[in-house]
């Protein structure tokens, strides 16, 4: 896990991003600066410092004469945070109708037709990298600098709990089917439709969760 770039806190912040989205740094652990910094050979200095950048954004926590802790996303988080990027990334889905190219769009089409084949494979991780492709494309499509810097900030949080919605029964197939309704706006140069197209996909990503939280604690009851 040895850092091979300069032992800056932006290369560290990095690294630990990393490692908390694929969940070798799972939510609620606690972060051993110690260890840590002898398994990515740097300083505690630096690591202070990325650690303090990642408490600014949300994915770690700091309680006072405890140290640093993987955050947690709440239900509560979750229920406050979809309503808010489904109207953000519905309007760059909005914008990006206005202004794809033909090139553009042909782009998209190559993406949804790699969605498409992780989906009927059912290879979810691979699925879910194309579909992050997909909306990190329609956001910079909508050229937008200040949608794209908050709905940055929010997906890193969405992000610790994103992929399990993929796991839901029929979810798979729903997303696929969601994203391809997204495209058919965007080929249409349908804003509005786009728009309330993506927002529907966002909603119901929210959804999928909601009903594995609730089989979780049924299972557990």
């Amino acid at each position: 896990m040895r850092l091979v770039h300069s032992s800056l806190h932006d290369d560290v912040a990095d690294r630990l991003r990393e490692l908390i989205f694929a969940g070798e740094l799972a939510p609620g652990s606690f972060l051993d600066e110690v260890k840590l910094a002898g398994e990515l050979a740097i300083s505690r200095t630096p690591l202070r410092e990325a650690l303090k950048v990642l408490t600014a954004e949300g994915l770690v926590r700091h309680e006072p004469r405890r140290g640093c802790f993987v955050a947690e996303v709440t239900e509560q988080d979750l229920d406050e945070i979809f309503p808010v990027i489904a109207l953000l990334e519905g309007r760059c889905a909005y914008e990006a109708a206005r202004n794809a190219s033909d090139t553009d769009l042909q782009a998209l089409e190559a993406l949804h037709d790699k969605l498409s084949r992780h989906a009927k494979a059912r290879r979810i991780n691979d699925y879910y990298a194309a579909n992050f492709a997909i909306h990190e494309a329609i956001i910079k499509l909508a050229a937008n600098h200040w949608l794209a810097q908050v709905i940055t900030g929010l997906r890193k949080i969405v992000k610790l709990a994103r992929l399990q919605q993929l796991h839901a029964p029929g979810r798979l197939e729903q997303s696929l089917s969601e994203h391809l309704a997204v495209f058919a706006a965007l080929k249409a140069r349908d804003p509005e439709g786009a728009e309330a197209a993506m927002r529907t996909h966002l909603t119901r990503q929210r959804g999928a969760l909601r009903e594995l939280a609730r089989n979780q604690r049924s299972r557990l009851a």
